[in-house]
């Protein structure tokens, strides 16, 4: 009976360190599951991302070419003027998608007594940022070799630029998924219309220095714009932004985690199976 009973029993860390490390290895396991799930096998899900990000940047070289707009972007290397904004554009949306996507708080997952809705946010988001990252570096490594040398003037900002568009993206995410339980169509239809409106409003087409104020107007709302006009000075050595900032990302990526959590803990309390069940 006592090795029956052994079987039941949860084992609950006695430190505050011990938490800390089985946290940890919640998030790691529920990281690897959500990388899992996309694809069965990792290598084909990181070659599927690979190939959408040199889709995007490939059908911004051929518009730029046609629309003969090559010559009034900043100087420098002309693939790395679109891969910046691409990456960043892509890190966003993909965040944003994977924490839309996560489970919430009517989850069948959520019954195990370990995991929590931060757990399971937390996984979304890094599984999200492990292949834009893996992508990122193979495309790179591939174009340098090809014969195009990249040359990053300042690569500590210009991958915080990365991270910041990553952790913006899960700002708006958490929104989002904070409105699904509540109003699931309407959360849906307006994760695709942000994610819809982002491919203009993000910036990645333009330079911000050379558009006009009027039209910069329309533009410097969005987090992301910012997170790509500060990149591209990061990259470039003879570009510096005079229209974004680096703070006000960083500001409302924390407003819009803060009240989407809030949001999400009022719902787990007044949660209902009945939710799952009419859908």
């Amino acid at each position: 009976m006592t090795d029956q009973t052994a079987l039941f029993q949860v084992h609950k860390p006695r430190t505050m360190f011990g938490s800390a490390l089985n946290t940890l290895e919640l998030i790691f396991h529920s990281t690897v599951r959500e990388i899992r799930k996309g694809h069965k096998n990792a290598i084909v899900g990181l070659l599927m991302n690979m190939l959408q990000a040199l889709i995007f940047v490939g059908a911004f070289y051929l518009m730029f070419t046609v629309l003969g707009m090559k010559r009034v972007q900043l100087r420098g290397d002309f693939m790395l003027y679109l891969m910046s904004g691409v990456f960043l554009f892509m890190t966003h949306s993909k965040a944003m998608s994977a924490v839309f996507g996560s489970e919430g708080s009517t989850s069948a997952m959520l019954k195990h007594a370990p995991l929590n809705t931060i757990i399971l946010i937390t996984a979304a988001a890094l599984a999200s940022l492990y292949t834009q990252v893996m992508s990122l570096a193979v495309i790179l490594f591939i174009y340098h070799v090809m014969g195009n040398p990249v040359v990053i003037d300042q690569p500590v900002g210009a991958a915080a630029m990365f991270l910041l568009a990553w952790f913006s993206g899960i700002g708006v995410g958490i929104i989002f998924m904070s409105i699904k339980p509540w109003f699931p169509d309407f959360a849906s239809v307006a994760q695709t219309v942000y994610a819809r409106a982002n491919m203009i409003a993000s910036g990645k087409m333009f330079v911000a220095n050379a558009t006009p104020g009027y039209i910069l107007a329309l533009f410097d709302w969005n987090p992301l714009f910012h997170c790509i006009d500060q990149e591209r000075g990061f990259v470039f050595g003879n570009y510096f932004p005079h229209h974004s900032s680096i703070s006000y990302p960083i500001y409302v990526s924390l407003t819009c985690i803060v009240i989407g959590m809030m949001a999400e803990f009022f719902t787990r309390r007044h949660a209902s199976e009945s939710w799952n069940a009419a859908r």
